[in-house]
C-alpha cells in the first residue's frame, strides 16, 4: 500500500539585496532538526515591488516570509493583524499567511534578549541597560527588554529628539514594569558602567563609533553590537579596550529566526548547534 508524503510548505526571506542572507541555511537546519517539512528560499523584491512580490508568493501557496532591509515598514503596513511586539516596534520581520489573512510579527527584540540571556548568560532582570540608537532596530528591542524586568533603560541617540520620542512611546509600559526609562543625546549617558550596552546604530557598517562616554563601559559590562562579521566590529574592539566583554549580533540573527520558525510551525528548534555552525563559517572567513 503506497503512502502519500505530507506536502512541503514554502517559506522565504524577502529583501533587497538578499543574496548574502544566511536565513536559508538557518531554516534548513531547523527543518532538518525538527522534522518539519519546510522549503525555504530567497526572494529579491524590486524596491518598488514589495507588495506584488509578497502577494505572488502567498498566492502560489507560500506560508510565510521573513522580511529584511528595506521592507520591514512596508510589511508592517501590509499585515492585517499584528502581534503586540510588532505593534510596539512599528515594523514587521515575520509574515504568516493563514486562513485569517496576513499576520505580522517582529522577532528581532526577542532574538536579542534570548541571545543575551540564554547564550551569553547575562540576566536583564534588575540590570541597567544603555541602548545606543533610536531607529527601527532600537524600537524593536525596547518592549522585549522591558518584559525582562530591567531596573533602567537609557536610550541615547545623536539626535536627542528621536530618543525622547522612544522614551515617550514606552513610558507607560516602563512604568508598568517598574523600570526607569529616560534618554536624549550623547550627554544623557551616565558616567558609570552599565550592565548591558546595546549598539543599535548602523555605525559598524562604516566602522564608525556611536558617541558614548567611555565611563559607561566597565569590567562587568556586556557590550553588544547588533552587527556581526568575520572580524570583531569597531564597537566591539572599542568596548574590549575599555575592559568590557563584547559580543556581536550573530546569536540575535539565529534566535530571531528560531522565533520566526516557532511563529510559523508551533515548534521551537534548538538554536545552539545552528549558531555554532554559523560561528565556524565566520571563523573560516576570518
Amino acid at each position: 500500500m503506497s503512502t502519500v508524503s505530507a506536502p512541503v510548505d514554502r517559506y522565504a526571506v524577502v529583501g533587497n539585496p538578499i543574496a548574502h542572507s544566511k536565513s536559508p541555511f538557518i531554516h534548513a537546519q531547523f527543518a532538518q532538526q525538527t522534522g518539519e517539512r519546510v522549503e525555504y528560499g530567497r526572494l529579491l523584491a524590486p524596491l518598488d515591488g514589495f507588495v506584488a512580490e509578497v502577494s505572488a508568493f502567498s498566492a502560489a501557496g507560500g506560508r510565510g516570509l521573513n522580511v529584511t532591509v528595506p521592507f520591514k515598514l512596508e510589511a508592517y503596513a501590509l499585515a492585517e493583524r499584528l502581534s503586540p511586539r510588532a505593534a510596539a516596534a512599528g515594523a514587521v520581520n515575520t509574515l504568516r499567511f493563514d486562513a485569517d489573512g496576513i499576520f505580522g510579527d517582529n522577532t528581532d527584540g526577542f532574538g536579542l534578549v534570548r541571545d543575551i540571556e540564554s547564550n551569553l548568560g547575562v540576566a536583564l532582570k534588575g540590570a541597567r541597560v544603555l541602548l545606543l540608537g533610536a531607529g527601527g532596530a532600537a524600537r524593536g528591542v525596547v518592549l522585549p527588554t522591558l518584559e525582562r524586568g530591567p531596573r533602567e533603560i537609557a536610550i541615547v541617540n545623536r539626535t536627542a529628539a528621536k530618543a525622547h520620542e522612544l522614551v515617550e512611546q514606552f513610558a507607560s509600559a516602563s512604568a508598568a514594569a517598574g523600570c526607569l526609562i529616560h534618554g536624549g543625546g550623547p550627554q544623557a549617558v551616565g558616567p558609570k558602567p552599565y550592565d548591558v550596552i546595546v549598539n543599535a546604530t548602523a555605525g559598524s557598517l562604516d566602522a564608525s563609533l556611536p558617541e558614548c562616554d567611555e565611563r559607561a563601559f566597565g569590567t562587568g559590562t556586556l557590550a553588544y553590537d547588533m552587527m556581526y562579521g568575520a572580524q570583531p566590529t569597531v564597537f566591539m574592539r572599542h568596548a574590549q579596550a575599555l575592559g568590557a566583554r563584547a559580543a556581536d549580533g550573530l546569536g540575535m540573527l539565529v534566535e530571531q529566526a528560531a522565533e520566526s520558525f516557532y511563529v510559523w510551525r508551533g515548534v521551537r528548534p534548538d538554536s545552539a548547534p545552528v549558531l555554532a555552525a554559523l560561528r565556524a563559517q565566520l571563523a573560516a572567513q576570518a
